[in-house]
């Protein structure tokens, strides 16, 4: 049986898809801006960054595709959207940078994972080179190995 990674007790949501659908180069932490419903149900786990991505517009940045469920007893008086465009938090020099990779052939901006830094929710998002098909056998094939030498590995010691 395989062994399951646990996550850090300050990582709320991961997108494990990109990380399989792109080569990520550089990554940076973004604040986010939030409504308190929002902030409730992230403290209860209840997020998915899967189909997100940040999209560059305007001179800022913003966090489309998230999801974030809302919390029953949370968000009665507001009408919550769990699918809302969500701003991030940068500076200039941060957002010329991605604007400037993004512009560049092949290059996009994606979501890795939302987690806890103190008491604030922080967004780590990296510029991505979509991988080919063949790319993904690559990396499929180099994981196998690394597997099967470690297996021998912990066999031949014991």
């Amino acid at each position: 049986m395989a062994k399951q990674k646990k996550k850090s007790p300050s990582t709320i949501a991961q997108n494990k898809k990109a990380l399989h659908d792109y080569f990520t180069d550089e990554r940076i932490e973004a604040g986010l801006v939030l409504a308190g419903w929002e902030v409730k149900s992230l403290r209860a786990g209840k997020a998915h960054l899967t189909d997100s991505y940040v999209l560059l517009k305007d001179g800022e940045a913003w966090l489309m595709g998230s999801h974030i469920t809302p919390l029953p007893e949370a968000s009665t008086h507001v009408i919550a959207d769990p699918t809302r465009t969500r701003k991030l938090l940068l500076n200039r020099r941060e957002l010329e940078k991605l604007y400037g990779a993004v512009q560049q052939k092949g290059y996009t901006c994606v979501a890795l994972s939302l987690y806890w830094k103190k008491h604030l929710v922080k967004c780590q998002i990296a510029l991505g080179k979509g991988k080919k098909a063949y790319d993904k056998r690559m990396v499929q094939k180099e994981r196998d190995s690394n597997l099967e030498m470690q297996r021998a590995l912990r066999t031949s010691t014991r």
